[in-house]
C-alpha cells in the first residue's frame, strides 16, 4: 500500500500547462525517462519578454523544481535527464539576458569598496511602494493575495541561497551559515521560517500546502524564485546567488515591519504576525553579515566576482519591483493580481 506524502512538505502535484513547450514538458513528465524531442523550447530563442513569459516561466520552474523537492508522481530520474536539461538550458538564455538587461551594467569597484557598493544599490531602489500600501490601505482580500504569491518562496525559504554552501569556504561560508542558520529555526521546526509563514497562511485562512497555489501566481512571480534558482544551480553564478541573498537581507527589515503592521491593522494576532515580526529583528543584524562577512569576505577571496556579486543583487531588486509593480497595477485598477483558477482558464 502506498503511503501519500505530506502535503506540507512535498513533493508538490504537476501544475497546468501554460503554453506548448510546458504543455509537452509536463506530458513527458508524467512517463518514464526518455529522450525529449531536440526542437522543444526553440520558440524560448526569440521570445519577447523572458520575465513574463507564462510559458518560459513555467517551464524553467518545472525543471529547477526536480532538484529541490520534485513533483508528485514523477520519476526522480528526470533531474538528469540530458534533453531536460538541454531544454533548461534553452529557457536560461534568455532569461539570463534578459535580466542581465534589466539590472544594467555594474559599477566598477575594488573588493573593499563592495559592502558600500551593496548599500548604495540598496538607497538607491525606489520601487512600487508595495510594503506601505499593504500596511495602510490593503484589504483582507489583497492581503491574502500578496502571501499567496510569496507563498511559493516562502515555503522553502532559505532553500536556494543553501546551493551555495558546498561552492564556498572561509569567511564567506561562515558567514551565510550564520545567515542560514537562522532562517532554518536552529534546527527547530517550529522556529523555521518556512513554518511561521505557513502559519501566517493558515491564520489568513490559505491553503498551507506546498506549492498549493503555484497555478495561481502569474509569470512575474515564478521569475522572482526562478531567478534564484538560475543563481544558485550554476557554481558560476555563486557570486550573483551572494549577492541577491545580500540584498534580500538587506531590504527585509522596514517591509516586514509594515507587513506586521497591516496584519495588525486587520486585526490578527501575535502568532499571525510572528514571521513577519522575526524578520525585523534576524535581518536588521543579517544585513550586516550579508554584506561585510558574507559578499566582502567572497571577493576578498575572488576579487574576480565583484561584477557578479553586484549584478545579483541588481537583479533582485529590478525583478521585485517589476514584482511589485504587478500587484499594485492590478490593483489599482480593481483587478485580482493572480491568474483566474485552471477551471476558468479551462472554460476560457
Amino acid at each position: 500500500m502506498s503511503v501519500a506524502a505530506d502535503r506540507r512538505y512535498g513533493p508538490a502535484p504537476l501544475p497546468t500547462a501554460r503554453g506548448p513547450v510546458s504543455a509537452a514538458l509536463l506530458a513527458a513528465l508524467r512517463d518514464a525517462p526518455r529522450e525529449l524531442p531536440a526542437g522543444l523550447g526553440a520558440a524560448f530563442d526569440a521570445v519577447a519578454a523572458p520575465l513574463t513569459d507564462e510559458d518560459l516561466q513555467l517551464t524553467l520552474f518545472l525543471c529547477y523544481e526536480l532538484h529541490y523537492r520534485g513533483w508528485s508522481g514523477v520519476d526522480e530520474a528526470w533531474e538528469w535527464e540530458p534533453s531536460l536539461l538541454a531544454l533548461r538550458a534553452r529557457a536560461e538564455r534568455p532569461f539570463e539576458a534578459a535580466l542581465r538587461e534589466l539590472a544594467g551594467p555594474s559599477p566598477a569597484v575594488l573588493p573593499a569598496a563592495v559592502p558600500g557598493a551593496l548599500a548604495d544599490l540598496v538607497a538607491a531602489d525606489d520601487g512600487p511602494p508595495l510594503a506601505a500600501a499593504l500596511q495602510r490601505r490593503a484589504d483582507l482580500g489583497r492581503f491574502r493575495e500578496f502571501v499567496t504569491h510569496r507563498s511559493i518562496y516562502h515555503l522553502r525559504e532559505a532553500d536556494p541561497h543553501s546551493w551555495a554552501l558546498p561552492r564556498l569556504g572561509g569567511p564567506a561560508k561562515a558567514a551565510l551559515v550564520e545567515i542560514q542558520t537562522d532562517e532554518y529555526g536552529n534546527g527547530r521546526l517550529d522556529r523555521m521560517h518556512a513554518e511561521l509563514f505557513r502559519t501566517t497562511m493558515d491564520r489568513l485562512g490559505l491553503d498551507t500546502g506546498y506549492a498549493a497555489h503555484l497555478d495561481r501566481v502569474p509569470a512575474v512571480t515564478l521569475a522572482t524564485n526562478n531567478l534564484m534558482s538560475l543563481f544558485g544551480l550554476h557554481r558560476r553564478l555563486r557570486g550573483a546567488l551572494l549577492g541577491h541573498l545580500a540584498a534580500y537581507e538587506m531590504t527585509s527589515s522596514l517591509p516586514n515591519r509594515r507587513y506586521g503592521n497591516g496584519l495588525r491593522r486587520l486585526g490578527f494576532d501575535a502568532v499571525a504576525t510572528r514571521f513577519y515580526d522575526e524578520h525585523v529583528e534576524a535581518d536588521a543584524v543579517h544585513e550586516q553579515v550579508a554584506a561585510y562577512d558574507m559578499c566582502g569576505g567572497l571577493v576578498r577571496a575572488e576579487p574576480a566576482l565583484v561584477s557578479d556579486v553586484l549584478f545579483g543583487a541588481a537583479a533582485a531588486l529590478a525583478v521585485d519591483a517589476l514584482f511589485a509593480a504587478h500587484l499594485l497595477d492590478a490593483w489599482s485598477a480593481g483587478e485580482s493580481s493572480l491568474r483566474p483558477p485552471a477551471e476558468v482558464l479551462a472554460a476560457a
